[in-house]
């Protein structure tokens, strides 16, 4: 899924009554533990389940899980749950992990080949709820080969295979007794990782204790807390009142922090970017006039400036620039006099108001943004002041994404996506027109035959030319007729206080604050004193 739901006014209400619930960081109160080993940190939502099998943590940074492999600081591979990186034969069509010796769940049953084969087998069943499922469409059969082996037989060489391999593994002693969309695994899970969860209090917190008996060691902080506050406003608040020791902040507010001795800010560089969707039903955002004269009215350039205080980049399309992938001849600025021939060219003529229509119909939609989250709402402003400078009235609306949900098949939406590790990972499933409306996958609808050409030439070739050429090409696509919108590529900003060492920070995907941020590596911080 490449938007997680936020919840909305009721998070809000509910945190900022909370201080009895979730107390100042190191106070010994209702959440326990001494500011020597416990964090409580400020995300902007909740996932909807802690199941992998449903679609949690697929991308790594489980702290509950652990894959057969995970990625470092730099984002390269490394062994997780297997002793090695992947033994690869076939030409690239079978994949062979050896697991490492002595991994035990938190319920001290140890991990088998058995516990990854149920892992991937029920990911891939189509009675699964997982919309994640076509990332691992490769996958022919996965099988134990002892206790130790697993074995992955893929139906064509798929060259960004391992990278999916960092899925968490789940027991199955324990959820393979169970419906997986709704068994009591979603909220109370069993993994192999350095933290269990001890309390999930939906809408305002969750909380972890240490792994004593983790593999790769004991974590120094023992006690972690995610408190689940979608307004970014009332984040700031109580960060600066000392109710968190941290918090993912939009850049603006990260930036009343910087002269603040007692807290460290971390910058880090992301595939998140904020696009429009404009679906390919509505009768005005799915005409392909108004989406292409929408890509030349948006300034980009003042959006970085002015809403991200220059944290961050234009997004010409759903690849950041300095991504190897990225198409270098697609850059574009702002020009609205040839937006205005486009659209005065496709019969979208202005009125007397300044507003075009065509054949009767005004070039007007709605545009939805999730309540409290500043940034979204910055950019659908911004968007919207510059569409109505080429004749289109964008109508901005505030709402929960239960209010959302069901209208972004008809309706806009300021969204964001992005995903690390290969191209592959974030185009597929925003964009092939097999995955049309499917949740939160390719949300506007999009459907264009190059386009899914390109995205299956992509997976499919083990030649780096040949899928270079195919993302070249998908990208020039996109501005000949875009189902969304590319407005920014957003760097995620997190402020935490400065009394832990070894803080690192990642390339990060769209998805930020419970497995991102400088505490993708909690389990390895040392305290400073």
């Amino acid at each position: 899924m490449t938007t997680r739901r936020i919840r909305g006014t009721a998070a809000v209400v509910a945190m900022a009554g909370a201080v009895a619930a979730c107390s100042a960081p190191g106070d010994g109160g209702a959440d326990g533990g001494t500011s020597a080993g416990s964090v409580v940190i400020g995300v902007p939502s909740e996932p909807d389940t802690l199941s992998p099998l449903l679609g949690y943590g697929k991308d790594g940074n489980s702290k509950i899980f652990d894959g057969l492999l995970a990625r470092d600081a730099d984002m390269k591979l490394k062994p997780a749950l297997a002793k090695a990186l992947p033994e690869v034969t076939d030409d690239g069509r079978t994949y062979t992990y050896t697991l490492r010796d002595g991994v035990k769940f938190s319920d001290g049953e140890p991990l088998t080949a058995d516990d990854v084969v149920f892992t991937y087998d029920t990911v891939l069943d189509e009675k699964t709820n997982n919309t994640a499922r076509s990332e691992l469409d490769a996958i022919k059969e996965v099988r134990a080969d002892g206790d130790d082996k697993v074995v992955f037989t893929l139906d064509y060489p798929y060259a960004a295979f391992a990278a999916r391999t960092v899925l968490p593994v789940v027991p199955e002693h324990v959820a393979g007794g169970q419906d997986p969309n709704t068994g009591s695994f979603n909220t109370k899970p069993i993994g192999t990782g350095p933290y269990v969860l001890t309390g999930w209090s939906k809408g305002e917190k969750l909380t972890f204790k240490a792994n004593p008996d983790y593999w790769g060691g004991a974590p120094k902080v023992k006690k972690l807390t995610m408190a689940i506050i979608a307004d970014d406003d009332v984040r700031a608040t109580r960060l600066r009142s000392g109710d968190l020791d941290g918090a993912t902040l939009p850049p603006n507010l990260a930036a009343t922090f910087k002269d603040d001795d007692g807290r460290k800010t971390y910058r880090a560089t992301s595939y998140d970017f904020r696009a429009v969707t404009l679906p390919t039903g509505n009768p005005v955002a799915g005409d392909t006039a108004i989406r292409r004269a929408l890509d030349l009215a948006v300034d980009r350039e003042t959006m970085v400036d002015k809403i991200l205080d220059g944290a961050g980049r234009p997004a010409y399309g759903p690849l950041p620039v300095d991504d190897p992938w990225f198409a270098g001849d697609i850059e574009r600025s702002q020009d609205l006099d040839e937006a205005k021939s486009i659209l005065d060219e496709a019969g979208w003529k202005a009125g007397e108001d300044g507003i075009r229509a065509k054949d009767g119909r005004a070039a007007r939609f709605t545009l939805y943004y999730p309540s409290g989250d500043k940034v979204r709402q910055d950019h659908a402003l911004a968007y919207a002041s510059d569409a109505k400078k080429a004749g289109i009235d964008v109508k901005v609306e505030s709402a929960t994404w239960e209010v959302i949900e069901p209208r972004m098949k008809h309706d806009a939406v300021l969204a964001g996506f992005g995903s690390t590790g290969d191209p592959d990972f974030g185009l597929y499933t925003l964009l092939h027109s097999s995955l049309a409306g499917d949740g939160f996958n390719n949300m506007a609808l999009y459907d264009n035959p190059a386009v899914d050409e390109a995205l299956d030439t992509g997976r499919r070739s083990q030649e780096p030319e040949d899928r270079k050429a195919a993302y070249d090409t998908l990208q020039r696509e996109l501005v000949k007729n875009p189902g969304y919108t590319f407005l920014t590529h957003i760097d995620h900003m997190y402020v935490l206080a400065d009394r832990w060492k070894d803080l690192t920070t990642q390339t990060e995907p769209h998805e930020h604050g419970f497995a991102s941020g400088p505490w993708w590596n909690v389990e390895d911080w040392q305290p400073t004193a």
